[in-house]
């Protein structure tokens, strides 16, 4: 009895540590429900989390002047086109207070061609969120339901990280 014990308690740790193991990950111990979450696209238009409700969601909260968010940008942009997570909707938040031009500049010169620039208006995600430093990402689940959250960098290409979030695809 003693051994099965034993036994599960290592298998369970093991299947934890592959969760673990993912740069800067950090999953909720419970859901999260926020109310109201908008945004703004470069036309200045506000857009609703709520619309987007049925898709697996990825707030990658950035700035032009943060040097890990540059690092990290990259292996975003290819995440947003990756096979096995097809339902992923995927929203880069500059919160960096910087003007239109200079985000545009910041993707042309990282060569980001596959994600839209979004914007926080003044800080209020930053501020509902908390986000303690940037880059910060924040996954919903298909119900809106924050599950886990990336504090820091992270190379979004790693391949044990597409396959745990497939899993929520």
């Amino acid at each position: 009895m003693r051994f099965l014990i034993i036994f599960i308690f290592l298998l369970s740790n093991s299947v934890a540590d592959e969760t673990i193991n993912i740069k800067n990950l950090v999953i909720n111990k419970e859901l999260k429900k926020y109310d109201s979450i908008t945004f703004l696209d470069v036309n200045n238009d506000q857009l609703d989390l709520n619309n987007y409700q049925g898709n697996l969601i990825l707030l990658n909260f950035w700035a032009t002047w943060c040097t890990p968010c540059k690092k990290e940008m990259p292996s975003l942009d290819l995440l947003n086109t990756h096979e096995k997570l097809d339902n992923l909707k995927i929203f880069p938040i500059n919160v960096g207070q910087d003007d239109i031009e200079k985000s545009f500049i910041f993707f042309k010169e990282l060569g980001i061609k596959n994600l839209k620039i979004y914007y926080d208006s003044p800080s209020t995600l930053a501020k509902k969120f908390r986000l303690r430093g940037i880059p910060t990402s924040i996954l919903f689940n298909k119900d809106g339901l924050e599950f886990a959250r990336i504090i820091g960098s992270t190379d979004f290409e790693n391949e044990k990280f597409i396959n745990w979030l497939s899993n929520y695809n």
